[in-house]
């Protein structure tokens, strides 16, 4: 029996779905008749972007599996997901890489995880969690490892 992927595709197109704001520069430069820009400037704009996935599913499955084989974790993540990448975003390889709190996504926080010396998928700092978190605007809903913010903006 096959598992389940463990990301999905988002609506991408509905009014509102705001994919990349930091592409909007590029709009006012792209028809410019300036000599100065070089040939590789001149590629595609979204070049390496892969729009409309949610890897909600693989963080969560991360989580789950804190204190497991390393090699046992990935080889089923990546055979549940389109590209490794993902996976990267939340664990770190090297020491000098790990981060308590990852960012991914606009407002969702998750714990980051790094692999121990004995090949064991670990949280950086496991005291952290969501009731002590106050988010740094009122306008969105911020969520740490799936669970809403405690405190309330400042």
């Amino acid at each position: 029996m096959d598992k389940k992927p463990l990301y999905r595709k988002e609506n991408t197109r509905t009014w509102g779905v705001r994919r990349n704001a930091s592409v909007a520069h590029y709009r006012d430069q792209r028809n410019t008749k300036t000599e100065s820009r070089s040939e590789a400037s001149r590629g595609s704009m979204h070049a390496g972007k892969r729009y409309g996935m949610d890897y909600t599913p693989l963080f969560r499955f991360l989580l789950s599996r804190v204190g497991g084989d390393w090699d046992e974790i990935f080889s089923e993540a990546v055979s549940r997901l389109d590209r490794p990448d993902p996976v990267f975003w939340m664990v770190a390889i090297h020491e000098d890489d790990r981060e308590e709190i990852v960012r991914l996504g606009e407002s969702s926080y998750f714990n980051g995880l790094y692999i121990d010396e004995q090949k064991r998928l670990q949280i950086v700092n496991p005291r952290l969690n969501a009731e002590d978190m106050a988010p740094r605007c009122h306008c969105c809903t911020h969520t740490f490892n799936g669970v809403v913010f405690g405190k309330p903006a400042d």
